[in-house]
């Protein structure tokens, strides 16, 4: 019990408050935003697939970057490359705040996500590289994972506060302090771990960009006007893309992404359902948002204390996640748990009625919300851990792309769903059966994966 207590001491430290602060606003900035749809609606003029893009194309690039930022932390030093992603970070939430129209607003958005690109698998390095312990490093990895679900949490709520007193502007700039004093934590604090030589992938990387690009054109337009020439000429572009990209890293000498890494059932595994939960989770939060503004006429701030229930066991689950997963010896049993409760939260949800008091959507928001928390930080630990030393921060990049993959496809595909808004309603719920189905799928790919079974 001493040495226990010991070890629990030691995993909390101001290294780790300050990565997690860095951390906390990336995924801060994921959440916070689409309690200002409608507001950001009213002031643009904006139709769903405007919205629609001001929500994807930080993820869009937040997914795109994430592989060539795990192997920069490689190369060029984590911490080095997690202040970097700050200051860009800094920079671009403070034009969104000043955003003029649109076009500006969405293309500062696209720079904030180079930011969290550069940010978010260099954290998970700095981690890795400070807890040498597996079972520390799953309790850091359960803190981390924990503050992501309080960002998480707080962003509905932080949002609607502010959307609702000073404005949807405030939602951008409350990122300014944050990420001044997670930089001064971090250059006082976090140790710089040694940098690897290591080449960078401009052919693996521009695929992969173009991929997601044309993917979420074709998603997006799709849902708002059918199988147009600009959908169809989209999709095309996707596929070549998706091709050109295997090409090229199965012949580069030094691959963004080494597809040997996916010879790990394990890894490769836990890499879907990294994608799949966020599908069903971010999809589910950005059409949420949408009826609780526009069919339940709740305020920006009702509409983020609607949500508390879910983002606030996300907080909880999240901590959790971390401790279950050291004590029963690996992450399966959490993600099984975590995934078999998704689902049943989502298609519960999508079991409701428009007119359905709140009390009945409170139960599957939570089980919801818990079911993505429980299982994210599990999936986490089973990507870091199967993945060689020399590959720690690329192995972060791979799990967090893939999640972030996730939210861009949830969030094209189940706004979509409810684009037309001509029975808003009726497409939330074919929305909500989606996401809980991402859920199940994720629950029997991991069912089907046996210990011992890794590579």
């Amino acid at each position: 019990m001493p040495a226990q207590r010991t070890s629990q001491r030691a995993v909390l430290s101001p290294a780790l408050v300050a990565v997690c602060l860095g951390y906390f606003m990336v995924i801060l900035d994921s959440t916070i935003v689409n309690v200002a749809l409608p507001a950001l609606r009213a002031e643009f003029r904006a139709g769903v697939s405007g919205l629609q893009w001001v929500v994807d194309s930080y993820l869009l690039v937040l997914a795109a970057g994430l592989l060539s930022a795990g192997a920069l932390a490689d190369r060029w030093g984590a911490r080095r490359v997690f202040q970097g992603g700050l200051g860009v970070f800094l920079a671009a939430s403070a034009e969104c705040g000043l955003a003029p129209d649109l076009a500006v607003l969405i293309a500062a958005r696209v720079v904030q996500g180079l930011g969290a690109a550069l940010a978010v698998p260099a954290s998970l390095a700095l981690l890795r590289a400070a807890y040498t312990d597996q079972r520390a490093r799953a309790r850091a990895v359960g803190v981390w994972g924990g503050i992501a679900g309080l960002a998480a949490a707080a962003g509905p709520i932080l949002g609607g506060l502010l959307v609702s007193t000073i404005g949807w502007r405030w939602v951008f700039f409350v990122n300014v302090p944050i990420a001044l004093a997670a930089m001064a934590l971090t250059a006082r604090f976090v140790p710089a771990p040694p940098g690897r030589p290591r080449q960078v992938d401009p052919g693996g990387q521009s695929t992969a960009i173009l991929a997601l690009v044309a993917l979420s054109v074709a998603l997006i337009d799709g849902g708002r006007g059918g199988l147009t020439g600009t959908v169809l000429a989209a999709g095309i572009v996707c596929v070549l893309a998706v091709a050109g990209f295997v090409f090229i890293e199965r012949r580069a000498r030094a691959p963004m992404l080494p597809l040997a890494l996916f010879r790990n059932r394990t890894l490769m595994a836990a890499t879907v359902v990294g994608l799949l939960i966020n599908l069903g989770f971010y999809g589910e939060l950005f059409v949420i948002n949408l009826y609780f503004q526009q069919v339940r006429h709740y305020s920006a701030l009702v509409a983020g204390l609607a949500l508390l229930p879910q983002m606030g066991v996300v907080a909880a689950g999240s901590a959790v996640s971390g401790r279950f997963t050291a004590r029963s010896g690996g992450p399966r049993p959490t993600m099984l748990i975590g995934l078999a409760a998704g689902s049943a939260g989502l298609l519960a949800l999508a079991l409701t009625a428009a007119d359905s008091a709140y009390a009945v959507l409170a139960g599957p928001l939570v089980a919801a919300g818990f079911g993505m928390s429980f299982t994210m930080p599990a999936a986490t630990t089973a990507v870091t851990d199967n993945a060689p030393p020399e590959h720690a921060g690329l192995a972060s990049g791979v799990i967090n792309a893939a999640r972030q993959v996730g939210s861009v496809i949830g969030v094209a595909v189940l706004g979509s769903l409810v684009g037309g808004e001509t029975d808003l309603v009726t497409g939330l719920h074919a929305a909500l059966i989606a996401a809980g189905l991402a859920f199940l799928l994720g629950f029997a790919l991991i069912a089907a994966v046996r210990p011992g079974h890794g590579s």
